[in-house]
């Protein structure tokens, strides 16, 4: 099957470790991440924010999407990924890092055993805020997924060190699970941390977009994505926006493209794209009233401008099954 996947990254001369001893390094009692699977949206059901765990696929895993930011380690074993990209052949080392609404399955699987890290987008306003202001970390999280055609998904690929030391960090994170959060949040962004640190590195070597991260991102970039995050059902122009920052709006997207390689309306797109498919999956809203939440009012316009991030429109998006829990009333008016 031809792959349409992101690219890999490009490996050392040194050679992969067999699938046999890959497994020995990592395999552990499997334990597996506190979710459930409704209808194609899987969502953490513990109240938790962030998690990790082990899952092993024998030949297939349906076409879901989530309520959070994905990131999942292959570590063993073999399968095919299907998501809005195509088809991707995974190997040990590969990694797939999800945004919220972003939809992905398995195929054509012979035991592939991944390690999944989780955390809900909360985490990235709060605790994680300060990834924003790191170029590196921006890529990884935002602009690499958020990048023309990959449509809410960013692949990468880790060499064995790499891969044992992540996985190392997320068994910790497994672990923690149980323990209160009031005492071992820390221990958690913590370890988090380190492994988007060493993604983040694998994703900017891989980057082929000819873009080098040159020093921190610029503060009225920070600034103007909160307010555009923040006031997502706002009709935003570019002018008033730099009247906001006290810029030229040729600066302003001038800067806010350099630092994310998307001018500001083009990263509000993708934004409220992501909000509307979080809404498609876990609310019984009309299609009408989720665009106009996310700002946009007219549904043929909303519709068009879903369609081309993420390959369906709304309406099939919410009849392919990736949905989630929580329509407060199990029926669904005519859309």
């Amino acid at each position: 099957m031809e792959s349409h996947g992101p690219k890999s990254v490009t490996r050392r001369s040194e050679p992969r470790p067999s699938q046999a001893a890959t497994r020995g390094r990592y395999r552990r009692a499997v334990g597996e991440v506190p979710v459930t699977l409704d209808n194609g949206l899987i969502y953490f059901t513990d109240g938790l924010v962030a998690a990790a765990g082990h899952h092993v696929h024998a030949q297939m895993h349906p076409v879901h999407t989530h309520s959070f930011v994905e990131i999942m380690f292959v570590v063993g074993g073999e399968g095919t990924q299907i998501s809005q990209l195509g088809s991707h052949r995974l190997s040990v080392g590969d990694v797939m890092v999800l945004r919220p609404g972003a939809w992905h399955g398995m195929e054509d699987c012979k035991d592939l055993e991944v390690v999944n890290c989780c955390f809900g987008a909360e985490l990235l306003r709060h605790e994680l805020a300060w990834t924003r202001h790191d170029p590196l970390l921006g890529y990884l999280l935002w602009d690499g997924p958020y990048a023309p055609g990959q449509q809410g998904i960013l692949g990468l690929h880790l060499e064995s060190e790499a891969l044992g030391d992540c996985v190392m960090h997320l068994d910790s994170i497994e672990a923690l699970q149980t323990a209160p959060s009031s005492r071992y949040h820390a221990d958690k962004i913590g370890r988090i941390a380190v492994v988007l640190g060493q993604l983040a590195r694998a994703a900017d070597t891989a980057r082929d977009d000819g873009r080098r991260p040159s020093g921190p991102t610029h503060p009225a970039v920070i600034e103007a994505i909160r307010l555009l995050e923040t006031h997502v059902a706002h009709q935003w122009t570019i002018g008033e926006l730099a009247d906001d920052l006290h810029l030229a709006p040729n600066y302003l997207i001038r800067l806010f493209k350099t630092a994310t390689g998307l001018p500001p309306m083009a990263y509000l797109a993708h934004h409220r794209a992501e909000c509307a498919a979080v809404l498609l999956a876990r609310t019984d809203k009309p299609i009408a009233q989720i665009g106009a939440a996310v700002g946009w009012p007219d549904q043929n316009y909303f519709a068009r401008r879903f369609k081309s991030l993420y390959g369906l429109s709304p309406g099939n998006y919410r009849k392919s099954g990736i949905t989630l829990p929580g329509a407060h009333d199990g029926t669904r008016s005519e859309r």
